[in-house]
C-alpha cells in the first residue's frame, strides 16, 4: 500500500526541518561508532573497577571479547509497574551467559508513581523527573563498558528519560524490556463511578479506599489506558520493544521468555556481529512519525505531546504540534480503552491488540514500514504475536480480525474517523485537547471564566457551590516554569459532576491533564505559560471564553484584552517543601511545553 500523502508530507517536513541538527547528531553517532567497541579503549585499571564484582563473569569481561550488556532499571516497590524488574537482572544475566554474552546493571534511575503524587506537592517534580531520569541514565552508561543497553522502565516519565539517554548514546544498540499490565481489577467505570460517589459525598472514605485497592490490586501497569500504557504502544510502534511485548501480563512463562529473547536481541546487534543496530539509527523521523500514529489510532495520553517532541530532540529531530494535529486528522480512532470506553489493556490485548492495529494501519499506508527496528528491517514484524510452543518462543500472525469490535476496529470501520488529539490556538496562546472521550456535543464550549491559581483553590470554591452555571474553570501558572507543570487529575470529578449537573463546562490551563482523563473538554499544555507573562495571565473572571475542538481555536471574546497588563503572582511558595527547592534550576531553564517542556534536551 502506498504511503498515505499526509503521512508522508509530514515526514518530509520534519526531515527539511530537522536537517541541521539530524545531520549534526549522525555525526556524532558515526565517530563514536567507528571508535569502536568501547570497552577496547579503556584501561586495564579502569576494567579492573567495572569487573571486580562480577564473580565468575570476570574473565569473560576481560577477556572483551564476548559483547556486554548495560542494564539500566527503574525498579522500586512503589511503582506496581516496575515491582516486577527486581528480577529482571539476574533473567538477564543468565540469559546473555547462555548466549556467549555478559550483563550488568550499568545503573538504577528514580521512578515515581504519578498515581501516588496527584493533587499533591510532590505532582511538581514528576515531569522534571524525566529529565532527572535522562540524566542519571547518561551517568549509568557514561561508564562506557558496553556493547549494548537494555533499558527497564515502564510508567510516565520513566520512559521518555530512558528514550531520552538511549538516542543521547546513539551509537549503542538498545532493547527496550517492558514488564506488562497487571490483571483486571475492579472496572474502570466502576472506580470512576465511586470516586465521583466520594467527591459527591454520598460514600465514605472506607467505600473509596476499598474501590481503589481493588482497582490497583498486583504487580504490573494500572489497566487503563494512560500514559504508562501509552508508552509501551509507543515503544512497539517505534521498534525498541521486541513484537508483542508490550501487554504480556508479569510472571508468566511468556513475559519470563520475552525477556530472555530480549537480552538475545540485545547481544545480537551490537557492533561486533554482522546486525549492528545503534539506537540513533532506529530513533530517525519514520520512528517518530509511527510514534504518533499510534497514538492518534489508539486515544493515547496527552503526556506523549510533550514527551515526543523532547525524545525527538535528544535523536537530532524536530517535532511540532502541527505535526500531530496534521496526522490526527487522518489517522482513524482504532481503539476505545478506559478512559475512551470501558475496556481495559488486558481486553484490548484480547481483542487483537497493537498486532491487529499495526497490521491495518500498514494496509491504509498511515504507517513507514521501511524503518529499522531492534527486531529487524521493516515494521511488519510487528503484525505478528509472541506465542510459546513447546517450551519455544515463536511469532505467528495474529487472528486477521478483531476479536471483539466493541473494543478494537479495523481501520475502514473505526470508531471515529480522526485520531483523539486536536490542536488548539488563538489569542490565549496554543495547546492541546483530547476528544477521543468527550462527547461531540461538548467538543465546542463558550462559556464565561472561573479564574484559579491553584487546583486546591478550585475544590474549595466546588465544596463552596460556587459553580452553577456554564463555566470554563481556568487554572494558570501551572506550567514548567511556574511549578514544574503538574497534573490537575484530581479535578477531573467534580468537573464531571458540572457536567452531569447539565453544565457546560471546560477546563484551560498552561498545566497538564493525567493521560487517563479526558470525557471534560480540557484545553491544556497552552503556552505560553501565565508566569512567563502569556496570554492566560490577562484573563479576568467572567471573561467570555471559547474552547472550539472543532475549529481548534482558543479564544477569548473581552474588548481590550491585549492592552491589558498580565498579572504576576507570587510563586516563591511553590520553590520549597517535597524536593521542590532541589529544582529551582529547572523552573528557571525549562523550555515551552511546545518544545516538550525539557531540562536536560
Amino acid at each position: 500500500m502506498p504511503l498515505h500523502p499526509v503521512i508522508e508530507s509530514v515526514t518530509d517536513r520534519i526531515r527539511a526541518r530537522s536537517a541541521p541538527r539530524r545531520s549534526a547528531y549522525l555525526e556524532r553517532m558515526q565517530a563514536a561508532a567507528d571508535a569502536g567497541p568501547v570497552r577496547a579503549h579503556l584501561s586495564c585499571g579502569n576494567q579492573a573497577h567495572a569487573y571486580a564484582a562480577m564473580g565468575a563473569d570476570k574473565d569473560t569481561l576481560a577477556g572483551g571479547r564476548a559483547p556486554n550488556l548495560g542494564i539500566v532499571t527503574a525498579y522500586n516497590d512503589m511503582l506496581s509497574a516496575h515491582q516486577p524488574f527486581e528480577h529482571y537482572p539476574e533473567i538477564i544475566r543468565q540469559a546473555a551467559r547462555a548466549a556467549g554474552g555478559t550483563a550488568q546493571v550499568a545503573g538504577g534511575v528514580p521512578a515515581m508513581c504519578d498515581g501516588v503524587t496527584q493533587g499533591q506537592p510532590g505532582m511538581e517534580l514528576s515531569l522534571f523527573s524525566r529529565d532527572v531520569i535522562a540524566l542519571s541514565a547518561g551517568v549509568a552508561m557514561s561508564h562506557n563498558c558496553f556493547d549494548a543497553a537494555v533499558w527497564l522502565g515502564v510508567c510516565d516519565k520513566i520512559v521518555p528519560g530512558l528514550v531520552i539517554a538511549a538516542a543521547t548514546f546513539g551509537h549503542v544498540p538498545s532493547v527496550f524490556i517492558p514488564a506488562g499490565p497487571m490483571t483486571s481489577g475492579l472496572p474502570n467505570d466502576e472506580k470512576a463511578r465511586v470516586r465521583q460517589q466520594f467527591a459527591e459525598g454520598q460514600i465514605g472514605r472506607d467505600k473509596l479506599m476499598e474501590a481503589e485497592m481493588a482497582s490497583y490490586h498486583g504487580p504490573g501497569t494500572c489497566t487503563f489506558y494512560g500514559t504508562a500504557n501509552t508508552n509501551q504502544m509507543l515503544m512497539e510502534f517505534m521498534g525498541l520493544h521486541l513484537p508483542g511485548a508490550a501487554f504480556v501480563n508479569p510472571g508468566t512463562p511468556l513475559r519470563e521468555a520475552l525477556t530472555v529473547a530480549a537480552t538475545e536481541r540485545a547481544l545480537a546487534i551490537t557492533a561486533q556481529g554482522n546486525d549492528y543496530r545503534p539506537a540513533g539509527q532506529v530513533l530517525d523521523e519514520r520512528a517518530f512519525v509511527n510514534g504518533i500514529v499510534g497514538l492518534m489510532a489508539t486515544g493515547g495520553s496527552t503526556n506523549l505531546v510533550l514527551h515526543l517532541p523532547a525524545m525527538a530532540r535528544a535523536a537530532g529531530i524536530e517535532l511540532a504540534l502541527e505535526d500531530f494535529a496534521e496526522i490526527s486528522d487522518v489517522v482513524p480512532l482504532m481503539a476505545k480503552v478506559y478512559p475512551n470506553g470501558l475496556a481495559d489493556v488486558n481486553h484490548f490485548h484480547a481483542a487483537g491488540g497493537l498486532g491487529f492495529m499495526i497490521g491495518e494501519l500498514l494496509g491504509e499506508g498511515l504507517l513507514h514500514d521501511d524503518v529499522s527496528t531492534v527486531a529487524g528491517d521493516g515494521l511488519a514484524r510487528y503484525a505478528q504475536e509472541p506465542r510459546l510452543k513447546d517450551g519455544t518462543l515463536v511469532w505467528e500472525d495474529g487472528a486477521g480480525a478483531s476479536q471483539n469490535t466493541k473494543i478494537l476496529r479495523p481501520a475502514r470501520e473505526a470508531f471515529q474517523k480522526a485520531g483523539g488529539l486536536k490542536q488548539l490556538s488563538g489569542n490565549l496562546g496554543q495547546g492541546v485537547i483530547k476528544v477521543s472521550a468527550v462527547d461531540p456535543a461538548r467538543h465546542v464550549i463558550e462559556a464565561p471564566a472561573r479564574i484559579f491559581h491553584d487546583q486546591a483553590s478550585v475544590k474549595e470554591a466546588f465544596r463552596a457551590g460556587e459553580f452553577t452555571g456554564d463555566v470554563v474553570v481556568v487554572v494558570r501558572f501551572q506550567g514548567p516554569a511556574a511549578n514544574g507543570m503538574p497534573e490537575l487529575h484530581s479535578l477531573t470529578p467534580l468537573l464531571g459532576i458540572l457536567q452531569e449537573r447539565g453544565h457546560k463546562v471546560a477546563l484551560v490551563t498552561d498545566g497538564r491533564m493525567s493521560g487517563a482523563s479526558g470525557k471534560v473538554p480540557a484545553a491544556i499544555h497552552v503556552a505560553p505559560e501565565a508566569a512567563k507573562a502569556g496570554p492566560l495571565a490577562r484573563l479576568r473572571d467572567g471573561d467570555l471564553v471559547r474552547v472550539d475542538a472543532v475549529a481548534g481555536r482558543l479564544e477569548v471574546l473581552a474588548e481590550g484584552f491585549e492592552a491589558r497588563a498580565p498579572v504576576e503572582v507570587d510563586l516563591g511558595a511553590n520553590g520549597f517543601g517535597i524536593g521542590r527547592e532541589l529544582f529551582a534550576a529547572f523552573r528557571a531553564n525549562v523550555g515551552d511545553s511546545t518544545q516538550g517542556a525539557g531540562v536536560a534536551v
